[in-house]
């Protein structure tokens, strides 16, 4: 016999408003992209490190076409001019001198005048002699010219005479001072120091404008970086799939002639190319499109051999989809985040590339300049004056430094192993 139950709406009761959006998917559904993207705005570090590089390229394109002053402009007069300037005062007017002991008329604010002429050069005595304003000032650098003779003198004795002790000429040398600036009798010293207001990051030996030729250095090295990485991503990634996916021995023989080309030092390409096309930027690119997309095309050949067996691939085949088809629309986005990583990766091993190569003699040519030739120009004198040689090399170092740093946290937002 059946239990029939009859139904009664007293027998039901509503849900509440929270019971029924129990079930309710509150995030919304990101694809991979937005989520990569959501996960890498996280990432402090790297967002930071991404400002740095924007502004730095911003800076390095804009900057110089409103500057007053351009990368080749020199004044000889106004060379090896530092950041801050100590200034010294007579009668209410204000002068600087410079490492090679000329004075320069200059405001009391920073602002560079003109180099004041000069009346004696007594080279006998080690003195310059200057007429300011009818006052006589005495430049004398004998002091610390003679405690050096007087090192070297002891120098060449003791090497014939080991008995002969330097400590005393050595301690002369260190303390000696290495100039006076004298006027009626009486040794003038700074009363005050100013930040460098007509060169904001002083001048060169040339006497050309530091900062100006940083931004231009800067130009020619992230051209370089940002053009091989364009290059090499594209024959990278097409000739590595098409290894990759053709495979067979197809495949054995241009991986071996990818072997065959990374046995050549990049350096070998670029010397070759410069015998051809002279010195210059071009010779670079080309060099590092040579060189460069082998570590690309084994990276893409790699990712291939995986994904080419997958069963979206099979699908795809059996579909009759054609080979660039399933290249273009299937492989190739299944691999956009290794490629972007290395691909990001490349810039900053491109720019310290090119910065080693203008380093050695192999970049631009003068008057262009790039961050290598600027660090090599200040070899002769990083001891006297540093911050030629610490400027470009800080501009590598910060922009390598925020490139892998960010680098490394778009390699995080695109691992799909750390999706949250």
């Amino acid at each position: 016999m059946e239990n029939k139950i009859k139904m009664s709406p007293d027998m039901w009761i509503p849900l509440e408003k929270s019971e029924k959006d129990a079930e309710k998917v509150s995030r919304q559904s990101l694809t991979f992209w937005q989520d990569a993207v959501r996960r890498l705005k996280q990432n402090n570090v790297s967002m930071v490190s991404l400002v740095i590089v924007v502004i730095m390229i911003l800076a390095c394109v804009f900057v110089p076409m409103f500057y007053p002053i351009t990368f080749e402009d020199q004044v000889l007069d106004y060379a090896n001019i530092g950041i801050m300037l100590d200034i010294y005062e007579i009668d209410g007017k204000n002068f600087y001198m410079n490492g090679e002991y000329y004075l320069l008329d200059i405001t009391s604010d920073g602002e560079l005048l003109q180099k004041h002429p000069i009346v004696k050069d007594d080279t006998a005595n080690k003195r310059y002699i200057y007429d300011f304003d009818g006052k006589e000032v005495i430049v004398d650098y004998s002091p610390f010219f003679s405690a050096k003779v007087e090192y070297n003198r002891q120098e060449k004795l003791a090497k014939k005479d080991p008995n002969i002790d330097l400590t005393e000429a050595k301690y002369n040398l260190d303390n000696a001072k290495k100039v006076e600036i004298k006027s009626e009798g009486q040794i003038l010293s700074p009363v005050d120091r100013v930040h460098n207001k007509t060169y904001i990051l002083g001048t060169d030996n040339l006497g050309r404008d530091m900062f100006v030729r940083v931004l231009h250095g800067g130009r020619i090295s992230f051209i370089v970086g940002f053009v091989a990485a364009f290059v090499n991503f594209i024959i990278g990634v097409l000739y590595g799939g098409i290894s990759g996916y053709v495979g067979g021995k197809a495949d054995l023989i241009m991986m071996r002639i990818v072997d065959v080309i990374s046995a050549i030092p990049t350096l070998l390409y670029v010397i070759l190319l410069m015998v051809v096309l002279g010195n210059g930027m071009l010779p670079i690119i080309i060099a590092l499109s040579i060189t460069y997309w082998l570590g690309m095309a084994r990276l893409v050949r790699g990712q291939v051999l995986g994904l080419k067996e997958q069963e979206f691939i099979l699908a795809a085949q059996s579909l009759g989809a054609k080979t660039d088809r399933i290249m273009l629309r299937h492989l190739i986005p299944n691999m956009m985040g290794p490629i972007m990583v290395s691909a990001t990766m490349q810039i900053p091993s491109a720019i310290f590339t090119e910065a080693f190569l203008s380093f050695v003699g192999l970049g631009v040519s003068a008057p262009q300049a790039s961050w290598g030739s600027l660090c090599n120009d200040a070899l002769l004198t990083y001891m006297t004056y540093p911050y030629q040689l610490f400027i470009p090399a800080l501009a590598i170092s910060i922009t390598i430094l925020a490139f892998n740093l960010f680098s490394d946290g778009l390699r995080d937002a695109l691992d799909p192993k750390q999706r949250k």
